[in-house]
């Protein structure tokens, strides 16, 4: 896979504070990177170091094979940047900052209109066009932040929360948005929100206190949860002792009885992520136990996300 960025060793220091340490990852054509962090861990830091935004002490980054510190211009060329809070010039309208992004990037006449045109399309933005922008809601305003970012058909993607202030309608076209240019493109998306990564993202990095903890698939991050492969059992009679028998099964490691919006029921935790579907379903058959509800549930991303960036108890 050709990559489209490429993170080499990104150190950035604030007088004696180490705000990005060492930080080295690669992006290719037809990824998206949740790039994931509690606040203040380093991640709109690093987002601004790749874009050109700030300068590195140490490291660099390479957009399309162009260095971000020796050939800049060059290489912003190459990237739509969404930046943390979506900054614009209140008192234009949408359709006069589209319109001066599009100069700036070399565009005029029919073409500036074509690719205008499209950015509004994608982003929903019509209905404010003549609004200035500071008269526009913190979901408008981000839909117009991203709307500059994808008006030249950039090959790589930087956008820094780009679901922030949206409601989960606009949220919902905003991945559909970014899953329909995946293929074409390497996308960044940095955020502290979760479900992006289920939602949205083929590969989640985890950064905490400036470095790197954690590159993995969404699936494998979720599989480290010491709750993935569990069984959650919830039986019509509430009153059957099922407990000793369910940890007599191999690979069971614990039986917690657990209550949530979905009412009452037995979480069966497996030893190391085994899978014991199998098993469970076969005792709860030869025991006759009437089942109201039977799943297998997938490993909790906020479980492994604290354990990895939390600082171990002193």
């Amino acid at each position: 896979m050709e990559a489209k960025i490429e993170v080499r060793h990104l150190t950035r220091r604030f007088g004696p504070n180490v705000a990005v340490d060492d930080v080295s990852f690669a992006v290719g054509r037809g990824e998206v990177l949740g790039f994931l962090g509690p606040n203040g861990a380093g991640k709109s830091t690093t987002m601004k170091m790749i874009t050109g935004f700030l300068a590195p002490t140490r490291g660099t980054a390479a957009i399309c094979g162009r260095d971000i510190v020796d050939e800049p211009i060059a290489a912003k060329r190459h990237i739509g940047y969404l930046p943390e809070g979506a900054p614009a010039y209140p008192d234009m309208t949408p359709a006069g900052f589209l319109s001066f992004v599009a100069r700036i990037r070399g565009f005029d006449g029919a073409e500036a209109r074509k690719r205008i045109a499209l950015a509004v399309e994608r982003t929903t933005l019509a209905s404010v066009m003549d609004q200035p922008i500071e008269t526009l809601s913190k979901g408008f305003k981000r839909r117009v932040g991203l709307a500059q970012a994808l008006l030249h058909d950039p090959e790589v993607l930087i956008l820094d929360e780009p679901t922030d202030g949206l409601d989960p309608n606009q949220k919902h076209e905003v991945r559909n948005l970014i899953a329909t240019l995946a293929p074409e493109k390497a996308i960044v998306i940095s955020t502290h929100i979760l479900e992006e990564v289920d939602a949205v993202c083929t590969r989640a990095i985890v950064i905490a206190a400036g470095r790197v903890v954690l590159d993995d698939s969404p699936g494998r991050f979720a599989a480290r949860s010491r709750l993935h492969n569990s069984v959650r059992l919830m039986l019509a009679d509430g009153a059957i002792d099922s407990r000793t028998a369910l940890l007599r099964l191999p690979g069971v490691l614990a039986v917690e009885a657990i209550e949530d919006g979905e009412g009452s029921a037995i979480l069966i935790v497996p030893q190391d992520g085994l899978s014991i579907i199998a098993e469970v379903t076969d005792l709860v058959r030869t025991a006759g136990w009437p089942v109201a509800a039977l799943r297998v549930e997938r490993g909790k991303l906020d479980d492994v996300f604290r354990d990895i960036t939390l600082p171990p108890a002193a």
